[in-house]
């Protein structure tokens, strides 16, 4: 995937070297400005995992926490405000350290769908009313979700 970026990226710059130059710089400010963010993240899941060791996770989100497991996942993915490029890696992180996978599903689904962190948002531009139905439906989606994977990957929920 590099060496075919590598080329189009020559045939860009053959064609119009301004233009590359220019998306280059944007790509450049995109990567400074997400990249604290990310970096952050990975230092914050690194403490976790440090403090909090496999037994623990595996106590709190494993595949034998359960029902209460996954309620406790889906209310910290629904909390937690966290872009998906970060999000995917530490959940393969999390999984790594014994979470269990409908856990991580319930997780990675309410943390993408449902936003207490970006409600205030949401009412002032769709309304409270749309705003309350659209978290609350996707909250329960994110079980429905959960419980999808957990039978296609195999686990059992209850």
């Amino acid at each position: 995937m590099y060496y075919i970026a590598g080329v189009f990226l020559a045939l860009s710059f053959f064609k119009s070297r301004k233009k590359t130059k220019m998306a280059l710089k944007k790509a450049w400010k995109s990567f400074a400005n997400i990249f604290p963010k990310f970096l952050g993240v990975i230092i914050f899941v690194g403490i976790m995992l440090a403090i909090f060791d496999e037994e623990t996770v595996s106590r709190v989100i494993g595949a034998e926490s359960g029902a209460l497991g996954v309620a406790i996942a889906s209310i910290v993915g629904s909390i937690t405000l966290i872009p998906g490029f970060i999000a995917f890696p530490m959940a393969k992180v999390l999984l790594d350290n014994g979470a269990g996978i409908m856990q991580i599903g319930v997780f990675i689904s309410t943390l993408m769908m449902v936003g207490i962190a970006t409600f205030p948002v949401e009412v002032e531009y769709f309304g409270k009313k749309v705003a309350i139905m659209r978290n609350v439906m996707s909250y329960f989606l994110s079980f429905i979700v959960a419980y999808i994977i957990g039978k296609v990957v195999g686990g059992v929920w209850f």
